[in-house]
């Protein structure tokens, strides 16, 4: 389960899981699972020589907005091409919080 600010975003039973060097393991969830209504397209993109470039959205909840909150690889590079269209949440980021089998992750 997937919180921003307190209120769930996301809730999956099907999420594939990748890990990363240095990195906490991130959680890809298809957008089935994913309140999709409550996400704002972002200018934000990035690239990762691993997974390849990234698309961003911000979380509304009412007037507040958690900027840069989500992320998806549409087009990933053909060794990760398991995520493509899938999101994934930025834990580490304030008011997000994440929840594997109903523990803090």
């Amino acid at each position: 389960m997937v919180r921003v600010k307190n209120v769930v975003v996301a809730t999956s039973s099907q999420p594939i899981v990748l890990t990363e060097t240095g990195c906490p393991p991130r959680y890809y969830l298809p957008s089935t699972d994913v309140k999709m209504d409550m996400l704002r397209s972002s200018t934000t993109t990035s690239h990762c020589p691993f997974k390849g470039d990234a698309a961003y959205w911000s979380v509304q909840i009412g007037d507040d907005v958690a900027e840069d909150v989500v992320w998806s690889y549409p087009e990933p590079f053909p060794k990760v091409e398991e995520i493509a269209g899938l999101l994934a949440f930025w834990a580490e980021k304030p008011g997000v919080t994440l929840e594997v089998n109903g523990q803090a992750a």
